[in-house]
């Protein structure tokens, strides 16, 4: 752990200078200036005194959260193959998140599974082909390149209406697959 850079962007998060800190902990500004770049190590009792004046503590100071992961390769995507469709879960346990975005492959003139009425927002991007959107009695017709938003008060399904498979991506929130 980098101690100098902890303390320095500690003290910018709280908005104070050098001389602010310096003021608040009873240290000299040079002297936190060389802390800060770690040219000076503080003894655990001034570290104390330091953390008490940008309202922290050592417990909280050296408690590093485990880093999620915020970058997938294919090797942790889950596949679920059905006749008319294939969905590629690209974000494992995505349904623990406020969104989950899939890939929908949807064999030619077949049609997704029903989307029942929910609260929530979703949006699609056709990656490959054509297909409609229907929802309720109404259709839309997209392809490759084009987009849908709506929000999930109706009940709707993708229907690919062209020779060959098309490629959705396909995002809901909260999540729904």
């Amino acid at each position: 752990m980098d101690i100098g850079k902890k303390l320095k962007e500690l003290r910018l998060q709280n908005d104070l200078t050098l001389s602010d800190l310096a003021s608040r902990s009873e240290l000299t500004k040079g002297f936190l200036s060389q802390v800060e770049r770690n040219q000076a190590a503080p003894s655990i009792a001034t570290l104390e005194d330091i953390l008490e004046a940008l309202g922290s503590n050592l417990s909280e100071f050296f408690h590093e959260e485990e880093e999620k992961q915020i970058v997938f390769s294919a090797q942790d995507f889950f596949e679920d193959k059905q006749d008319d469709y294939t969905i590629e879960w690209i974000i494992p346990n995505a349904q623990r998140n406020e969104m989950e975005p899939i890939l929908l492959t949807l064999a030619s003139h077949k049609r997704s599974q029903e989307m029942l009425a929910h609260r929530g927002e979703e949006f699609g991007y056709v990656l490959k082909g054509n297909v409609t959107l229907v929802r309720g009695n109404k259709r839309y017709k997209l392809k490759a390149q084009e987009t849908f938003y709506l929000d999930g008060t109706k009940s709707h399904y993708l229907y690919n209406h062209g020779s060959s498979e098309a490629k959705v991506l396909w995002i809901t929130t909260p999540p729904m697959f």
